[in-house]
């Protein structure tokens, strides 16, 4: 099993176990690069977090760590939920793990309550995601977000960028290597449905 650790905050250095096969998780470089990013930003602070397509829980876990104040971690696959459920209790962190699809989630179709508003939406989902369906999850954020909601894409390099639904708009883009991240915000208040 290969492993990965936390790169800052009160859980730095703490090891996360990483599934052999259907994840891929965010490298500890580009999530370094990533989260001094948001950092700079202001955005992580006390923020209530969103990842999607959780895997091993590097993104919302690191973001557990560097002080965000509620982070939900979002994974449909049973051997990665599984996986994640020990990297939570291992690095001691107060984090929520969602078993279910991304899909479902955000339609409320889990069972469990919505939670309502969030300040940062990790989206990495597995690289071979299809463009359209990529699409619909980001059109399903719309009543999850406010004003404020910063929504990071993670993707290969190869892949196009996503197809932003109308209440996105795409604000930076960042590099490193084979992974590309793109950074978006709400276009206007009004148009997120809220």
């Amino acid at each position: 099993m290969a492993m990965t650790r936390i790169v800052a905050g009160v859980a730095k250095g703490r090891v996360l176990k990483v599934p052999l096969k259907g994840t891929r998780p965010t490298s500890q470089r580009v999530r370094e690069a990533l989260f001094s990013r948001l950092e700079h930003r202001g955005v992580l602070e006390g923020a209530r977090v969103v990842d999607l397509y959780a895997g091993s829980g590097a993104l919302g876990l690191e973001a557990a760590s560097r002080g965000a104040a509620k982070v939900e971690l979002v994974e449909k696959a049973s051997g990665a939920a599984k996986i994640l459920a020990q990297n939570i209790r291992a690095t001691g962190l107060d984090v929520e793990l969602r078993r279910s699809s991304v899909e479902s989630f955000l339609q409320g179709r889990t069972g469990e309550p919505l939670t309502g508003d969030v300040d940062l939406a990790l989206v990495d989902p597995p690289y071979d995601l299809p463009e359209g369906e990529l699409a619909q999850v980001l059109a399903l954020l719309g009543p999850w977000l406010t004003q404020d909601t910063l929504v990071v894409v993670e993707r290969s390099t190869r892949s196009p960028e996503p197809l932003w639904p109308d209440f996105l708009v795409r604000e930076d883009e960042r590099r490193w290597g084979e992974t590309v991240a793109w950074f978006a915000g709400a276009r206007s208040f009004s148009l997120c449905g809220l």
